[in-house]
């Protein structure tokens, strides 16, 4: 009987085995310097992997092993494209690398989104339908071009305010980045000038044709045309797209739509892509950058891998346990539990103060303490949602000589709707106070530096004074809202009052004015809000606006020897620019629903999610100490002393992830 010796498959079940690679011929020893996930990752070659790479969990160190060893394979580093959010991220890996293995490394071609544009469409413009000469219009170069056509006749009209050019480009910069359109923007965001949308609409169409007519491209050109140039597939695109066999994205998650788009046409050749992010980390959607990306991405290519980086070096367990409850607590997310090697940690605190100027002494009392413990100023940072947040903390901060540098946002007596507020009380304590006359008369509509100059001169001569009620100047020749003026500071001179109360009439006069002056001012009215509340803290106008005044005890940088000059502070700084950055001990201030989470995020679901994100990137910052404070009485404008509500990213966890205190003051 014949006997058969062959067996009949079919094609899709035909495997060609992958070529077994020697570890010991590489100079590199992977698998001994990386741990398992980390290697699985950076010995990823061919196919589509997405890294969720969790908070302190070696993202950097695994694509710069991942770069080494497809060049230690013997593949062309010019054929390898990493793409950064800054130059400064893209140098610092591919310098890594070349440390690692050698100067191979730096030729791989690496750079932002937006450089990667410029070096792509230069080459290829004909192909992409511009002219190779155009000319980059930066952010500032981009508002002034949208001033020069805001300001062009028919558009403006003195009898309805207008939005002005920074306003302008935010709204065309996301409209473009989002995909969203202009109204939908101008509905969300700025209510207030929704009659004037066809004159919006109208600048945005004079402008793109301005650019196109100048040669000129913004920034979110150079996405636009490079989207348009890969997705049309053409002969010069295909030519680009056939010398990259890998391509690398790092921090997926703040990509925007645009962005993603770009991902999407750089591997229609190659489908070798991968990109790293942690979708926990994703809180940038005010930028345009969307949450979904990541979340979709599996979606989006065929057969993705997933590998999880879920060992942190950086914190310790109990500040870890309480960040995985936080992001537990998400509705879309991948699963993942960081943990680490490190022993020791102590829980949380949670600490309520009955009042925010309580939890702000608090925070300063133990920056002192942890600075008697060996902790230095450089390692401690205060984290807030927003940057009015730690307005009464500054001043406390400076009552006790502590130095401190502040990012995102700005210091409290620098924000110019304060600095406003507080020109009219300094008028009051000092009518002789020129610069806060030139501030406060320049506030009025109809008075420009010449008229100003000519009150200032009366007040000089003392024709004009604010020690005598205006009703009695018979000279008084200035129109209504002038002696409106001088009636308010008249009051606020004379009147002996608490500084609250001269604050809340400030306020109701400047309100009106301020308004009128900024475009955003439904945001920033919360800083006036939070002014009123610190001025409930003094009985004398003197003892406030010398608090105000008062700077750091860095003076002199010829002080200051050069270790303090640059490292001896206390970092305060808003969550969104702490992202990245590590202390050995956090306070994250002010967790109070309606502030974190904002009010304005309990709206949609998303919104609120992203806040939830924005907890556990502030949480994972902390490497031994974390400190959560809010204050459980809080001032409110129209409603006086009024007790809040704990946020709910506190009232969700329990006594095994972190401890409560209740501070109290001692009377």
């Amino acid at each position: 009987m014949y006997e058969k010796k062959y067996v009949l498959k079919r094609f899709k079940e035909t495997t060609i085995a992958k070529p077994v690679i020697d570890e010991s011929k590489f100079v590199i020893k992977y698998n001994q310097e990386l741990n398992p996930a980390q290697f699985e990752a950076a010995s990823a070659v061919d196919g589509a992997y997405l890294i969720i790479a969790g908070a302190g969990t070696g993202k950097t160190r695994t694509l710069v092993y991942r770069v080494a060893r497809l060049v230690e394979l013997g593949y062309d580093p010019k054929s390898i494209l990493l793409l950064t959010f800054t130059r400064k991220a893209a140098n610092e890996m591919m310098n890594r690398a070349a440390i690692l293995l050698d100067n191979r490394c730096s030729k791989v071609n690496g750079g932002t989104f937006h450089s990667f544009a410029n070096l792509t469409l230069r080459k290829y413009a004909k192909a992409a339908g511009i002219d190779s000469s155009f000319t980059i219009l930066d952010q500032s170069d981009s508002e002034d071009v949208i001033n020069l056509i805001r300001s062009q006749a028919g558009i403006i009209t003195k009898e309805k305010r207008f939005p002005n050019k920074q306003t302008l480009h935010k709204v065309f910069s996301l409209s473009v980045n989002t995909g969203k359109p202009v109204e939908a923007i101008i509905e969300e965001d700025y209510p207030h000038f929704e009659e004037l949308l066809d004159k919006i609409l109208d600048i945005q169409k004079v402008y793109l044709h301005y650019k196109q007519k100048n040669n000129l491209l913004d920034y979110d050109d150079l996405l636009v045309y490079l989207k348009n140039f890969l997705l049309d597939f053409g002969a010069g695109a295909k030519s680009l797209l056939s010398s990259i066999k890998f391509v690398m994205v790092d921090e997926y998650q703040d990509t925007n739509k645009l962005q993603a788009d770009i991902v999407k046409g750089l591997t229609q050749l190659n489908n070798n892509i991968m990109v790293v992010g942690d979708d926990s980390q994703s809180i940038y959607s005010f930028r345009g950058a969307n949450f979904k990306n990541i979340i979709e991405f599996p979606k989006l290519f065929k057969d993705v891998k997933i590998i999880k980086l879920e060992e942190n070096f950086r914190s310790v367990q109990p500040v870890l346990n309480f960040t995985n409850h936080i992001i537990e607590n998400a509705i879309e997310k991948y699963e993942k539990h960081l943990y680490t090697r490190k022993s020791g940690g102590e829980l949380p605190l949670i600490i309520a103060a009955t009042t925010e100027n309580l939890q702000s002494k608090f925070i300063v009392e133990k920056i002192l303490d942890l600075r008697e413990e060996g902790v230095p100023l450089r390692d401690i940072a205060v984290l807030f949602r927003s940057s009015f947040f730690s307005f009464d903390l500054e001043i406390e901060l400076a009552k006790a000589n502590i130095p401190f540098q502040k990012f995102g946002g700005m210091k409290f007596i620098e924000t110019a709707h304060v600095k406003d507020v507080l020109a009219f009380l300094r008028i009051a304590a000092n009518p002789k106070d020129v610069v806060s006359w030139y501030r406060v008369l320049l506030l009025h509509e109809g008075v420009g530096p010449k008229t100003a100059q000519r009150i200032l001169d009366e007040l000089a001569t003392a024709k004009l004074t604010i020690k005598a009620n205006p009703d009695s100047i018979t000279s008084f020749k200035y129109n209504e809202k002038i002696a409106n003026l001088f009636q308010l500071l008249y009051k606020l001179h004379t009147e002996k009052t608490l500084p609250s109360e001269k604050a809340q009439l400030t306020m109701d006069y400047y309100y009106p004015l301020f308004k009128d002056k900024y475009d955003d001012f439904n945001k920033r009215k919360k800083d006036l809000d939070i002014f009123l509340n610190i001025t409930e803290n003094y009985k004398s106008l003197d003892s406030l606006l010398a608090d105000m005044a008062i700077e750091p005890i860095i003076d002199s940088v010829v002080d200051i020897g050069n270790e303090d000059k640059e490292n001896e502070f206390v970092t305060l700084s808003t969550i969104h620019s702490a992202k990245g950055l590590e202390w050995h001990s956090v306070f994250i201030i002010h967790l109070v629903e309606g502030f974190f989470p904002s009010s304005r995020s309990a709206d949609k679901i998303e919104t609120l999610e992203e806040e939830r994100r924005l907890m556990y990137v502030a949480a994972t910052r902390a490497k031994q100490n974390l400190f959560m404070t809010y204050p459980m009485n809080m001032f409110d404008r129209e409603a006086g002393m009024t007790l809040s509500k704990p946020s709910r990213f506190i009232t969700e966890t329990n006594s095994d992830l972190a401890d409560g205190r209740l501070l109290e003051e001692e009377y």
